[in-house]
């Protein structure tokens, strides 16, 4: 596979520009993972920060439970902060060489991975024996990490998108919580009314910066029906009317109603920072977002709802779907690929365990009955499992979800070139956020032309 230059260049440029020593995460041993005694240690990434104490506590209750049910195992765990949402990060760690031995990526970062030539093929090493439930794995999720007939990944998370908003907010504001916007002239409507409030309360909120501003504006794009790139994936196609109506409806909020604040530039965590201080009227994200607002930003539960993503003038006609999975480093032994499966296996893939110990959730900071993910495929027995745990031990009121569960839009998948394409696509997003006097027709020729560049640069 060809190495596409844009995102070389780009991902180098970072990482001289960090200014930082990245080969503390780079923890694997010289002896190839092997210990006194034949006990086999991998690093893995995305442990939870020590703000976020339960989170942490569960991750390292689950560390000890695994190693006392596999004593030849050690797991180093590595926090590397916000690298596990920080899409640029991600990228100059891996330009760098210093991801763990079993490390976290987005479904979209499979390309830029294989790019690296850091990425083991463990299509040999995923069977039952390592991963009790890989056949009940949705085999849509499996194909996402999988290239020429091999599997780079484990998927442990997937998603899509819908409207996030804050029911407290819509009564004060004398809205129907219940009856939700369905379009994005009443999604204009109700941020009106939602910021008239004050208090520094923006109706609508969205990204700008960090890839994620992209990454949303791909979202609106296929709830308007238009599409990143052309069917062969070798052109730019958001440079339509459809690409502009995006921007039009963020431009007529922004300035034509002032509706969603002033401060721009957000990314992952400012604006759910901002929710969960109740100054966000509504967002467009995916379930777990709430889960986020609520363990992380110190938001509730209770305020929350979710509807489908609006469309234009009905139904939207598509939604963003995606999630997250856990790559293996290259040059891992046998049996450190083995313990790397059999450790996501305990944390992320078994009902009653690790993401899915809904008991240990319940009576924490943590919500039980989102109605993602579902990683399991229809009718297996550990799709029921999980279903099941999840209903018994429900904390939220999975009545705030029933209208996106009732509603399902068609879930398109993310773009080739995804991180890439988002990083461009951030500039759109930000000039029509920040700028009055923003030409639209100009920011998606600009956007279009740069996209080019980079699938040119990568065929």
């Amino acid at each position: 596979m060809s190495v596409p230059q844009y995102r070389k260049v780009a991902a180098l440029a970072l990482v001289a520009g960090l200014g930082l020593s990245l080969t503390a995460c780079s923890t694997k041993s010289d002896d190839g993972g092997q210990e006194a005694g034949g006990k086999v240690t991998i690093t893995v990434d995305c442990q939870p920060v020590g703000a976020q104490k339960e989170l942490l506590a569960n991750w390292n209750e689950d560390v000890a439970a695994f190693q006392q049910e596999n004593p030849d195992i050690i797991i180093k765990s590595v926090s590397v902060g916000e690298q596990c949402n920080n899409p640029p990060d991600f990228t100059a760690r891996l330009a760098g060489g210093t991801m763990t031995d079993v490390f976290y990526g987005y479904m979209t970062d499979l390309g830029q991975v294989l790019d690296s030539g850091q990425a083991m093929d463990i299509t040999e090493f995923a069977t039952k024996d390592n991963v009790p439930t890989w056949d009940s794995v949705d085999p849509a999720l499996k194909e996402v990490f999988t290239d020429g007939g091999k599997l780079y990944a484990v998927p442990v998370k997937n998603y899509s998108m819908g409207l996030v908003y804050n029911k407290v907010l819509f009564a004060k504001a004398g809205l129907d919580a219940a009856n939700p916007p369905k379009t994005w002239t009443e999604v204009r409507d109700a941020a009106k009314k939602i910021s008239a409030l004050g208090d520094g309360v923006a109706g609508y909120s969205e990204y700008s910066a960090g890839n994620t501003g992209g990454w949303h504006f791909t979202s609106l794009l296929y709830s308007q029906g238009g599409t990143i790139l052309s069917e062969d994936g070798k052109k730019a196609a958001f440079n339509t009317a459809e690409g502009k109506q995006v921007l039009q409806n963020l431009k007529d909020m922004r300035y034509g109603d002032n509706s969603m604040g002033s401060r721009q530039l957000l990314q992952w965590g400012d604006l759910l920072t901002n929710a969960g201080a109740g100054k966000v009227g509504m967002f467009v994200g995916a379930p777990d977002a709430t889960q986020a607002i609520v363990s992380q930003f110190q938001g509730k539960f209770e305020d929350w709802a979710m509807a489908p993503l609006p469309g234009q003038t009905g139904a939207a006609k598509g939604t963003l779907g995606g999630g997250e999975g856990y790559f293996f480093k290259k040059g891992l032994t046998p049996e450190q690929v083995k313990a790397g499966l059999k450790w996501i296996a305990y944390q992320k893939l078994t009902p009653g365990k690790g993401q899915f110990d809904y008991e240990r959730a319940k009576p924490q900071n943590y919500p039980v009955g989102l109605p993602q993910p579902l990683l399991f495929a229809n009718g297996t027995e550990a799709q029921k499992q999980e279903f099941d745990l999840r209903k018994a031990n429900a904390n939220v009121d999975t009545a705030n979800f029933a209208l996106f569960e009732a509603t399902p839009v068609a879930i398109k998948g993310e773009p080739r070139n995804a991180q890439a394409i988002y990083a461009v696509l951030d500039s759109a997003m930000s000039g029509v956020l920040t700028d009055k006097n923003a030409n639209i027709d100009t920011l998606l020729k600009t956007a279009e032309e740069k996209v080019n560049q980079l699938l040119a640069a990568g065929s």
